[in-house]
């Protein structure tokens, strides 16, 4: 078990019973002429959180958290994106821009292209399980409770981008489901506004789970990786 320093309380943890939820770390959220940046969203925190994020993940991979990716996407017939009975057309980022810009359609988050693709800081190693998904939440539509209660999962890391929309939402699933959520908060990035930043944080924080940072799970699993060490 470690302790890892968080707001509102620091929290045990069972190392053997986390995974770590990258969410949607992709180009089109990260890198210029992704979605993002082709829609107008600030996307200059992304360096800095992809830093944070590279921390986080060398740290549980170190001592063999599991890593699950989320990747969202589409395929070129858009026919996992909702039908006109469907709100997620209208709202999902990648469709309505598309939709109100025919130049673009094709090209947004649609697999086998460029934007879809997770970035090369954080490929999957192998191993590493893979989910893709069609909707904010990486749990709906996909098999990712059936993945982590098989694993025995219990306690959640989390990472990504967006944090105000895709990471917590899957956050707030995961607490729904009676998993305990930890989310480090350097290592995400909105979309939008900072204030939407602190939004989410403070919903965290308050309600449903725990906030913490990059340098807090570097360093509780650094001493956790020590100990392993020394008793072999």
């Amino acid at each position: 078990m470690i302790k890892l320093e968080a707001r509102p309380e620091s929290i045990v943890v069972d190392p053997a019973k986390t995974a770590l939820i990258c969410v949607d770390m992709q180009n089109a959220f990260v890198n210029p002429g992704g979605l993002l940046d082709r829609a107008g969203i600030d996307i200059s925190a992304t360096p800095r959180t992809v830093e944070a994020a590279q921390r986080v993940m060398r740290a549980v991979r170190n001592i063999g958290v599991p890593v699950i990716h989320l990747q969202v996407g589409y395929p070129s017939d858009l026919s996992t994106a909702g039908g006109p009975t469907s709100p997620n057309p209208r709202k999902e980022l990648a469709l309505s821009l598309m939709e109100r810009r025919p130049e673009m359609r094709g090209e947004l988050l649609i697999w086998g292209t460029w934007d879809a693709e997770i970035i090369d800081e954080l490929k999957p190693q192998p191993g590493e399980v893979v989910i893709q998904k069609s909707r904010y939440s990486g749990f709906a539509g996909t098999p990712l409770d059936q993945v982590l209660r098989t694993r025995g999962v219990q306690y959640l890391l989390f990472i990504g981008i967006a944090t105000n929309v895709c990471v917590e939402s899957t956050l707030r699933d995961a607490y729904f489901m009676e998993y305990w959520p930890i989310l480090a908060g350097d290592a995400c990035m909105q979309a939008g506004p900072p204030f939407l930043q602190e939004a989410t944080l403070f919903n965290v924080e308050h309600f449903f789970g725990w906030v913490t940072t990059s340098e807090a799970i570097e360093q509780a699993l650094s001493h956790q990786q020590s100990a392993t060490t020394s008793r072999l």
